[in-house]
């Protein structure tokens, strides 16, 4: 039995397809985590949720900003954006059987001593408290009222934690941190604007994998979203988005015993968007 790590796909199934081929993955054998985006920019955000849907239990994944979006405007909040790719499945025939599917997916997952999510965390917050919050929003996404919770989920503001913040405020707070977060001040600030590589940080702020003080600091987190980091593995951070969309590459890695032992497998992409765009 292997354990796998897959960064972003963002509608790239083909990509997909050649690493699972390349993995010589078995969905009776082995196990797959797919750390957020599964669908938009690339051509075939359809095909990667039906291809990942007929692994069954065999993949497990926590969701991206780029999910949540397609959620939101699947429920009428917003359109989508210069870029995006997503009338593919909008306008599918099993449309809500890929949205339910996507709905009833994890904001965070931990398993084999790793703590997944698509972004980040925020300083403040252990592992107990990062599930526990995650958690409160996958109860929200998976509730009667998803239109309710989603016109209410995006935005910048409140920009940091606090645990007296209740409801769409408490809730915005960590979906921002654990789908979009790239810089953080050390007092756990937020900053949203800004995707360019760690050496780019906005005065005053620190990729959040570096922030002193971090009280996960003593787990590995294993994330997506950044592609200007790319690939990054260290003890406290396997971070695995390699910029598939953008012509890099699709990353798995295969987990072993010990980190020393993990193994990085990639497939090249073809780019499915401008990287200026």
């Amino acid at each position: 039995m292997s354990l796998y790590l897959i960064g972003d796909i963002q509608g790239c199934d083909a990509a997909l397809g050649r690493l699972l081929h390349t993995l010589d993955f078995s969905p009776s054998r082995d196990t797959v985590y797919l750390l957020g985006d599964l669908v938009n920019r690339g051509p075939a955000s359809a095909a990667v949720l039906r291809r990942v849907q007929a692994l069954g239990a065999s993949a497990r994944c926590v969701l991206g900003n780029h999910d949540l979006s397609l959620l939101a405007v699947a429920e009428g909040f917003g359109s989508p954006r210069s870029g995006d790719t997503m009338d593919e499945v909008l306008q599918a025939p099993d449309r809500a059987a890929m949205l339910d599917w996507l709905r009833h997916q994890r904001l965070a997952i931990y398993a084999h001593g790793l703590l997944m999510v698509h972004a980040g965390v925020l300083p403040a917050w252990d592992l107990a408290q990062v599930l526990t919050l995650a958690g409160e929003v996958e109860s929200q996404l998976q509730g009667p009222d998803l239109h309710g919770f989603l016109a209410t989920l995006f935005g910048n503001r409140p920009d940091r934690w606090s645990d007296s913040l209740q409801g769409p405020d408490r809730w915005r707070v960590v979906v921002n941190a654990l789908t979009r977060i790239r810089f953080c001040t050390p007092e756990g600030v937020m900053e949203m604007k800004t995707s360019g590589p760690p050496d780019q940080a906005p005065t005053g702020h620190l990729p959040w994998f570096d922030l002193p003080g971090r009280r996960t600091a003593d787990l590995t987190i294993a994330c997506g979203h950044w592609s200007a980091l790319g690939v990054l593995r260290r003890p406290d951070l396997l971070a695995l988005d390699s910029g598939c969309v953008w012509g890099g590459c699709l990353s798995a890695l295969r987990l072993g015993a010990l980190r020393a032992d993990d193994e990085l497998i990639q497939v090249r992409c073809e780019p499915a968007q401008d990287p200026a765009d």
